[in-house]
């Protein structure tokens, strides 16, 4: 007889209320902005799937954060430019980016710029219907254009019950395109089936031979695993004295290197907030402009603890 496993601790809702404050009364731990190195742009919430736990619940329905247009990325990266804010990163998230209309302009003008550009995608038919257009861009920019391809699990069973059925092989048909075609290329993994780090970098590595994909499993910015979030469940609230007890420095965080900016469904102009992870949270709406989001960041929401802090993961490359 084998035994179920025991279904996690649900949130404590005392936590997680007050930004300065924890649930037990100790003082929160905040993270500043040390330099933005990466700004991200959400291109819109808009997808060709909609996955089971997609952390910003994309789907081929939900418009709640809108198509951005290419003038208004601009206004950000003349921003950029004119503060010398230093930023060498420009990633590009969704949804699923390449079905944003201006999304070959978008990146024209990020790399023109001089940046990296860091497009985040499930590598499906909205990618694949660009492909001449991202051949040119690699021919006259090179590695500065960067893709990272969602491959949920290196098991098509896995993936599928994740992301949907007959989503394995029009994945699979874009990465290989991209790796035979010399793109500067990543992967992203997710926490799914519960394995080892180890035991899941194994298998990627056998499938990305089995494809001849080239994909460095052992390097982590390379193949990115994220760990699984949910907000529901129980995680430890952020103090300043965790820094010390985790050895952990708050400059380590992605908050501290980091902002994404989005268009809600509406909104006259874009807002920038914290964190890809937290585009809905009205808290972490930092104000219009970069200069608006230039100051710190309460450690107020569970996956501050579970993804950043705890996890110690970040949609970066770096």
């Amino acid at each position: 007889m084998t035994l179920a496993a025991p279904l996690p601790k649900p949130l404590d809702p005392a936590k997680f209320r007050d930004p300065f404050i924890t649930a037990k009364g100790e003082k929160r731990a905040s993270v500043a902005l040390k330099v933005l190195e990466t700004l991200w742009i959400n291109t819109g919430t808009l997808c060709n799937i909609a996955c089971v736990n997609c952390y910003i619940e994309s789907s081929p329905r939900n418009d709640a954060l809108a198509y951005i247009r290419r003038a208004e990325v601009r206004d950000y990266l003349d921003e950029i430019a004119r503060d010398g804010l230093g930023t060498t990163e420009i990633g590009l998230t969704g949804g699923e980016p390449f079905m944003n209309p201006d999304i070959l302009g978008i990146l024209e003008d990020i790399l023109a710029g001089g940046f990296r550009a860091l497009v985040l995608t499930n590598a499906m038919r909205p990618m694949q219907r660009h492909q001449a257009a991202l051949l040119d861009l690699k021919a006259r920019y090179g590695a500065r254009l960067a893709l990272r391809v969602s491959v949920d699990h290196y098991g098509k069973a896995v993936h599928e019950a994740e992301r949907g059925p007959r989503t394995w092989e029009p994945m699979l048909k874009g990465l290989s395109w991209l790796s035979r075609n010399g793109f500067d290329l990543a992967v992203a993994g997710r926490g799914l089936s519960g394995e080892s780090l180890a035991q899941m970098r194994a298998g990627y590595a056998r499938l990305f031979a089995e494809h001849g994909i080239a994909v460095d499993v052992e390097d982590p910015a390379r193949l990115v695993l994220f760990p699984e979030m949910d907000a529901r469940v129980d995680v430890p609230e952020i103090t300043e004295a965790c820094w010390g007890i985790l050895d952990k420095r708050p400059d380590e965080m992605m908050c501290a290197t980091s902002r994404m900016v989005v268009k809600r469904k509406g909104a006259e102009r874009p807002a920038v907030v914290a964190c890809t992870l937290l585009p809905y949270e009205p808290r972490f709406e930092l104000g219009a402009t970069l200069a608006d989001a230039s100051g710190g960041v309460q450690l107020n929401h569970p996956h501050c603890a579970k993804f950043c802090v705890l996890g110690g993961a970040s949609c970066s490359a770096k």
